[in-house]
């Protein structure tokens, strides 16, 4: 039944799964609500905790006039099984208030709307005894020694309405049903991810044999230190488990291995184990743990890549051949994506042996997870059926809710937007591809709006598959440009390790394949030397990730808003989050970005200021926190930046009250 007042089109509401959120994180709520006649209408959101006990009533107010539409923010404390659930009233207050602010003026009806506030009011105490202010206040619409006008200010004054509002009587009670809401740990919002490979980390070139010797999980440790200092939260690494040698890639994917080249990571399995082992090279299973022990001395999390694949030397190929797709000549299918062909990789068949495969994968993440791994990167997820993801993340996320899984899946949109509804609490986005104005404003609006109530982006600048024709051919100021969009744009974003050194170069015209690959050969890189010469952005970087942390706003999703530049190379965007109880005003970042690597560009910005948090017509100080210049900006501002000199604006934002240098 529709019930007595309308409520209808409730978000956030997936059409499947259940709406997420962070501890922490404003979430809105809104809904349609409709009523007959010229009465007043009351809208309120109600949120029920982990533990299903009602919490107090969110007023929701009109979000345009006369659409119907009410919304509210409301804030999740904690992690847990939320549940949420709109209410509408029929107000007689908000009646009253409107009929005798037109009628009393204009001398109609005066008693009688004197008389209906003082019972209005008197209903009220009725609810709480000991408040008899609402009595006094009954008292005085009924003392008619006193003017009308008079009687009607002193019973709508801000404080007798303060007064009222948390027992003012509501009529017609209609809720809404009660809708889930998964509130995860913050990490599944905010973070900062660095990709590397262990085995490049202290990898030798061994001068008796001339081929390499893979570094160790100690050697690798010894570069948590720096990525710590660069601000990051999460080390994410790329299979560490052996490696198979059956139809091994050489450098550059070449069909051919040579001498003591390590083949892909991606390739998983070998006589020495499959999914729950390491390779040997690396270090046995204890050196993992005190690897990710190191991880978090440091405050770091490591994240485990989850590729459901197998070489062909997998333990899984002899023991479980009904987990593969066998060809009609009696070979196991390889992966292919025509005319790409992957010999050195048999994927899984989900269909076989559906309960003895999801069995298998369950032990093998729990197997991780005993080992210190709560986050994983999940490879190709789209190429598996989406009813497993559902089953495999709903099962962990009832024994180990800080689990959290990151789906790896340049695929289709609603493909995409399917495999978070169903569970996954990140996703890849297509933002490496996303490099005009035009580009990035329209889909960070969509990440930001209602998507944003089950999918969080994390935006990759890079990964060892993508090295973008942008990153190529912008030299530094790209990757100063795609660093800065990517750490302002999104509560999470990554890098895959040498974007600080701007490592740029393609195995070939046209491709986003990496000239050397990591994914098939080491790469060890001399951290120190480029320090030294200043072939890095690591100070840019680390300034990103310091900003990101000091300044919550940076931490949402939700609240950026973009505002207009009058030339199309430059981009403005803000983040903006009230700081309840603390002087100062909000919490208020804003960002102007040079997109052209190559040229300066100078511009108009026109700041929507009320977006900001300030009056149309206020000036307000910006102070650039990467060059420390401050300024005072008001509507209209010209900017120009030179990608040489300085890619971007950083600013954070405040009244024009304090003096600033101008």
């Amino acid at each position: 039944m529709i019930g007595r007042f309308p409520i209808l089109d409730v978000s956030p509401v997936p059409d499947h799964g259940t709406a997420a959120a962070a501890a922490g994180e404003t979430v809105p709520i809104s809904a349609t609500v409709i009523r007959e006649g010229h009465d007043a209408l009351g809208v309120g959101a109600v949120l029920y905790d982990p533990r299903g006990r009602r919490g107090p009533l969110v007023p929701m107010r009109e979000l345009a006039p006369g659409t119907d539409r009410y919304g509210a923010d409301v804030v999740l404390p904690e992690e847990g099984r939320w549940s949420f659930a709109v209410e509408a009233w029929s107000d007689p207050v908000a009646t009253w208030r409107h009929n005798a602010g037109i009628k009393v003026p204009l001398d109609q009806d005066v008693p009688l709307m004197m008389e209906e506030g003082a019972r209005l009011f008197e209903r009220a105490a009725r609810r709480v005894p000991r408040r008899p202010s609402l009595l006094a206040v009954a008292a005085v619409l009924r003392d008619e020694t006193l003017p009308a006008a008079e009687r009607l200010r002193r019973a709508t004054a801000p404080e007798v309405l303060a007064d009222l509002a948390p027992v003012a009587p509501r009529d017609l009670v209609t809720r809404s049903r009660r809708f889930p809401l998964a509130v995860h740990r913050r990490r599944a919002l905010f973070g900062s991810w660095y990709e590397f490979f262990p085995r490049s980390e202290g990898a030798v070139l061994d001068g008796d044999e001339g081929e390499w010797r893979s570094g160790t999980f100690a050697s690798a440790a010894k570069r948590l230190p720096a990525i710590a200092d660069m601000g990051f939260d999460v080390v994410y690494l790329p299979p560490i488990h052996p490696i198979g040698h059956s139809f091994r890639k050489g450098r550059n994917n070449s069909l051919r291995a040579g001498p003591g080249d390590p083949g892909s990571t991606w390739a998983i399995g070998s006589h020495e184990g499959g999914h729950d082992a390491v390779h040997p090279d690396l270090g046995t299973l204890a050196d993992f743990d005190a690897f990710v022990a190191e991880a978090h001395e440091h405050g770091l999390e490591i994240a485990l890549d989850l590729a459901l694949q197998c070489s062909p030397d997998h333990p899984w190929v002899a023991e479980h051949p009904e987990w593969f797709t066998v060809r009609a000549d009696g070979s196991i299918a390889y992966a292919e994506n025509p005319p790409k062909k992957y010999q050195d990789i048999y994927p899984l068949d989900f269909d076989r042996d559906p309960e003895g495969l999801y069995a298998e994968v369950l032990r093998v993440v729990r197997h991780w997870m005993a080992h210190g791994v709560r986050i994983f990167r999940v490879d190709n997820p789209h190429t598996k059926p989406v009813a497993f993801w559902e089953r495999l993340l709903a099962e962990i996320a009832a024994t180990d809710p800080d689990v959290l899984f990151l789906a790896e899946a340049f695929t289709r949109p609603a493909m995409m937007h399917t495999l978070a509804k169903v569970g996954f609490h990140q996703s890849y986005t297509y933002f490496t591809w996303r490099n005009t104005k035009e580009e990035i404003e329209d889909y960070l609006t969509e990440l930001s709006g209602e998507a944003a109530a089950y999918m969080r982006p994390n935006l990759f600048t890079n990964t060892p598959d993508i090295l973008s024709e942008y990153l190529q051919h912008g030299g530094r100021p790209a990757f100063e440009i795609r660093a800065v969009l990517a750490a302002l744009l999104s509560p999470t974003w990554g890098v895959y390790s040498g974007y600080e050194l701007c490592e740029n170069r393609a195995v070939r015209p046209g491709s986003e394949e990496y000239l050397d690959s990591e994914k098939y050969q080491y790469r060890p890189r001399d951290w120190a030397a480029a320090e030294a010469s200043g072939a890095t952005i690591t100070p840019l970087i680390r300034r990103l990730n310091a900003l990101r942390r000091a300044h919550p706003a940076l931490q949402e999703l939700r609240n950026l808003r973009f505002h207009h530049v009058d030339q199309p190379e430059l981009v403005c965007f803000s983040k903006r989050l009230p700081r309840a109880g603390e002087e100062g005003g909000d919490d208020v970042v804003l960002a102007v970005v040079n997109l052209d690597p190559h040229h300066a560009h100078e511009a108009t910005v026109w700041l929507d200021l009320p977006a900001l948090g300030f009056p149309p017509d206020s000036a307000v100080s910006v102070t650039d926190e990467l060059t420390g210049d401050a300024y005072r900006w008001g509507a209209a501002n010209y900017v120009r930046l030179d990608p040489h000199v300085q890619t971007a604006h950083v600013f954070t934002v405040a009244s024009a009250d304090a003096p600033r240098r101008p």
